[in-house]
């Protein structure tokens, strides 16, 4: 297995820019012994850990660069009710939940919400926490979707939270032509994801948590305690959780084929002043219905942070600036010409059927990751989810460990190319819808 030196340096992005307090947690050089090792230092790594840690455990975090070096702190900020692989969980759970299997799934898209609430709260981290969001109909077609989302949100009792927009109420919210009505939701939010994550592994090691950086997992060797080997030092444990989604290579054997890294670009413009006023009067974070969508929100500081696109490839685009130039003129004729201070890319993990996976590799070495672009809301979830069955509690793990996933034989390469292919139908799909 081939290993990369760890990367200390975080990319250009505009999170990394505007970080309240940089991470310097030391790496490790020693043996240690712990109730819980986790490999990764994501949403998904620091929250199990700091569950783990109220829970009264003893925990170890290793992260091979920095916290929340990944898709956590590069992603486009927004904590939405959406799961894009519902209507799979609602067959592959249907046979363990039976006729609650609707309100499992229906939580789920919320439950994530509550916990960041909650945390921010409790642990009064300054992440930019605001609320409001549009899911915008890029085509006519779209506006059906809408309305079944709206319908099922009555249906649960969030009257009071959502508002159906049709076009003519559109200019209200966003200075723009291209949409024919939205779902205004009120529950939805959008922040800054590095500096949660980074004050969420802060409240961590509070509580107790050892945190390493810069510190790369070489192996892991299975045992009664497994013992998770790096370049200068070992941690024994009980339990290991692999938490590295898109950017982990530890147990190719098993783990590859499942999960595919596909490269989000995201921009972030020159400060607009008064203008970002004048193009979102609301604040809100917006994403449109395409099935590869732009999602934008503003900043503390008045940019406009815009993401689209998804390359499948597996590399990151090269300029991604002058791809998304296009699309925020057409979406904001406002900001023709507007400068572009920051832009990078961020690699999702995908999963064919979009369900998140959640498994182990063995009696003592648990896994999760897949969120599919979903991660902020759905790497809390699925933490408190590794929290509780680590302790013993695995009803909600077992439900999502009985999915089945489609595994691609062949090479990661060979992977790739499929994913892009179906992801070409599904674009070409919807030209016709």
């Amino acid at each position: 297995m081939s290993h990369s030196s760890p990367n200390t340096a975080r990319c250009g992005a505009y999170y990394t820019a505007t970080v309240n307090q940089e991470s310097d947690y030391p790496s490790l050089n020693q043996a240690i012994d712990v109730d819980v090792a986790i490999v990764g230092g994501g949403f998904t790594g620091v929250n199990t850990a700091l569950e783990l840690a109220e829970k009264g455990l003893n925990v170890a975090l290793l992260e091979a660069n920095k916290i929340a070096w990944g898709a956590t702190g590069r992603n486009g900020g927004q904590v939405t009710g959406s799961l894009s692989g519902d209507e799979a969980m609602r067959k592959q759970m249907r046979n363990k939940l039976g006729k609650d299997v609707d309100d499992f799934i229906w939580n789920l898209r919320w439950r994530g919400h509550d916990i960041i609430k909650e945390r921010v709260q409790k642990y009064n981290i300054d992440c930019d926490l605001k609320y409001g969001h549009l899911h915008a109909a890029y085509k006519p077609s779209h506006m059906k979707e809408l309305q079944a989302s709206y319908d099922l949100a009555l249906a649960n009792g969030m009257g009071d939270q959502v508002k159906l927009l049709l076009k003519n109420d559109i200019p209200d919210y966003l200075e723009t032509e291209i949409y024919h009505g939205a779902l205004y939701n009120k529950k939805n939010m959008h922040l800054h994801s590095l500096n949660l994550c980074l004050g969420e592994a802060a409240a961590a090691q509070q509580l107790g948590v050892q945190i390493f950086e810069n510190t790369l997992v070489m192996d892991i060797k299975q045992g009664q305690r497994p013992q998770v080997i790096t370049e200068n030092g070992v941690v024994t444990a009980n339990t290991v959780l692999l938490a590295g989604n898109a950017y982990h290579r530890l147990q190719r054997s098993k783990m590859s084929g499942k999960i595919f890294p596909a490269a989000g670009g995201i921009v972030a413009t020159e400060p607009l002043g008064e203008l970002a006023e004048q193009i979102n009067p609301k604040d809100l974070a917006v994403y449109d219905c395409r099935f590869v969508l732009d999602y934008y929100r503003m900043t503390a500081d008045k940019r406009l942070l815009f993401g689209g696109g998804a390359n499948y490839s597996g590399k990151p685009s090269r300029d991604i600036a002058a791809e998304l130039r296009p699309a925020i003129e057409r979406t904001f004729p406002a900001l023709k010409g507007v400068g572009i201070d920051y832009q990078w890319s961020g690699m999702m993990g995908i999963v064919i059927n979009r369900i998140p996976q959640l498994g182990k590799l063995s009696e003592n070495v648990f896994y999760a990751q897949g969120y599919s672009g979903h991660g902020i809301a759905t790497s809390h979830i699925v933490s408190e989810i590794m929290a509780n069955a680590i302790t013993g509690h695995l009803n909600e793990f077992d439900t999502f460990a009985q999915c089945s996933h489609i595994r691609v034989p062949g090479s990661e390469w060979l992977g790739n190319q499929f994913l892009a292919i179906g992801m070409w139908y599904y674009l070409l799909l919807e030209k016709f819808k």
